[in-house]
């Protein structure tokens, strides 16, 4: 690893603040209230190259790597967007342009990954069901071969951005779990067209981050042309750690990112606040906390710059990035909440903005893997029994 700040670096930095500061806080407490898609923050995101970060050049991208898109999504929630700084990148300019840049066939590449790059083309992943949260490989939607066709059922839940989505990739059974030696076997994953028909899509309300929908969506006899499976046949599974990997980094860079951006906003109100005729951030129980939060943030920023490059290498990096999302994820949890405390009643008001990136933070507890899930993880990785 190298801690020198390259030319491109500094420029994905720079870029990511011009951005930041059209699109800060008060935009994004509207979208939130109005339940509204920031199309504007899409399009940008596209004339500044972030969607295409991870895409080949040949395919009109940048050709970089999970280094430069954790550092374009932290400095994005750091500096104004909050959650939404990973949130528009993660699912379509990360998850689905990996999968289809590693896995894909080159008439799959050229169809998708230049209006990926692009931000023409919106993805969503479907991952989660009902009864397939957390475990993956109890997915219970199938996918049965008829023909030059596969016929998908099943239901997906908390499908982000599949509410307008031109594509999904779907996570599948070809061979029922009962039927196959490893659980990891009988899994595929297909590019299904969202106006196909047999394609139901249900919003979910939920608690913030409503500047998108994630819903439930319906799969009834969907058919998918055999040319939009992904990677092989019943081995979807290593197809999908591909895409999990860089999902994991990318809410690190939102743990970070929404914790400093708290932080830096408490920061400056304690400095005006005063309070027995001297600011707030004077007193120690004031900054303290803040100050503590802030340094596990940075080390947390560390890791997640280990398990990037490790990716980029093509290295093995699971223990890496589940460390680094478990991290960040509890050092900028405690960030916004000790950020709150130090706005007293007014950290509770939505025009401060903290009260809605305290609702944003807390998903990152949840997902893409629990916290406990992630500490199993470790905690396997380093000598302990399986648990799960």
């Amino acid at each position: 690893m190298n801690f020198e700040s390259t030319e491109e670096r500094t420029m994905i930095r720079s870029t990511a603040e011009a951005v930041a500061a059209d699109y800060g806080p008060e935009y994004w407490r509207e979208k939130e209230e109005n339940g509204e898609f920031a199309q504007g923050f899409w399009d940008e995101l596209g004339e500044a190259g972030f969607h295409g970060l991870l895409v080949p050049e040949e395919y009109g991208g940048a050709g970089m790597g999970m280094q430069e898109m954790g550092l374009a999504m932290e400095t994005l929630c750091a500096e104004g967007c909050g959650m939404a700084g990973t949130w528009y990148l993660v699912l379509t300019a990360g998850m689905a342009a990996v999968g289809i840049r590693e896995n894909g066939t080159e008439a799959q590449k050229e169809r998708y990954l230049t209006d990926i790059a692009t931000g023409e083309r919106n993805f969503s992943i479907g991952i989660t069901e009902p009864e397939a949260g957390t475990n993956t490989l109890n997915v219970a939607t199938r996918a049965e071969k008829d023909g030059d066709e596969y016929v998908l059922n099943g239901q997906k839940a908390w499908i982000t951005f599949s509410d307008r989505a031109d594509n999904m990739v779907v996570v599948t059974r070809t061979t029922p779990l009962e039927e196959v030696e490893r659980g990891t076997d009988g899994i595929s994953l297909f590019i299904v067209d969202m106006d196909a028909a047999g394609i139901d899509v249900s919003p979910i309300s939920k608690h913030g981050i409503n500047y998108s929908k994630s819903c439930e969506v319906f799969l009834e006899d969907v058919r998918v042309p055999e040319e939009d499976l992904l990677g092989e046949e019943d081995g979807g599974w290593w197809s999908l750690v591909d895409m999990l990997n860089p999902e994991r980094i990318g809410f690190a860079a939102a743990g970070t990112g929404i914790g400093k951006l708290a932080a830096d906003t408490a920061i400056a109100y304690a400095n005006d606040r005063e309070v027995f005729d001297a600011p707030i951030g004077s007193h120690q129980a004031v900054s303290f906390p803040i100050t503590k939060a802030y340094a596990r943030m940075e080390t947390a920023a560390l890791m997640r710059e280990k398990a990037a490059w490790l990716y980029d290498q093509g290295e093995e990096c699971g223990y890496e990035t589940n460390v680094a999302k478990a991290t960040a994820v509890e050092a900028g949890i405690e960030a916004v909440k000790q950020s709150m405390q130090a706005f007293g009643g007014w950290g509770y008001a939505t025009e401060y903005d903290i009260e809605r990136w305290w609702r944003e933070i807390n998903l990152t507890r949840l997902a893409p893997v629990s916290q406990q899930m992630a500490y199993n993880h470790i905690g396997q990785q380093l000598g302990f029994p399986r648990s799960y």
